[in-house]
């Protein structure tokens, strides 16, 4: 269709606009759409598909992966559950146990270090 703007940042898109814009098949979408639950774009009407900014981002996200970065459908599968099961970066911890890995004695020594030397810069000699 030329002559047609593109769409908002944020506009839905139709499986045949997504295949356009992404040089995928539509019915490669179609088949994705089977083997990734995270891939669920909104279904109307007579079954017409309409893909969110995240679907959108996701397509595109599965293709890099397939075609440029050589996985195959079950390690995508396998590392996009990995990252659903995974708490997001931002989540704020639980207080730090003993059992987390941190060497304690390391961080009060290198707190100690940090003491003596602010205590030695405001003594002048």
């Amino acid at each position: 269709m030329a002559g047609v703007p593109d769409k908002a940042a944020g506009a839905f898109r139709t499986i045949g606009e997504l295949s356009r814009d992404t040089g995928l098949p539509q019915h490669i979408l179609r088949y994705w759409e089977t083997r990734f639950p995270q891939l669920r774009p909104l279904q109307r009407a007579g079954n017409r598909r309409y893909y969110r900014p995240e679907d959108v981002a996701l397509v595109e996200r599965i293709n890099r992966l397939l075609n440029h970065e050589g996985y195959t459908i079950r390690g995508v599968q396998k590392l996009l559950s990995d990252e659903r099961k995974r708490p997001p970066a931002s989540a704020p911890r639980a207080a730090a146990g003993p059992t987390d890995g941190v060497d304690l004695d390391t961080i009060r020594s290198v707190r100690d270090s940090l003491s003596d030397a602010l205590a030695d810069d405001s003594n002048p000699a």
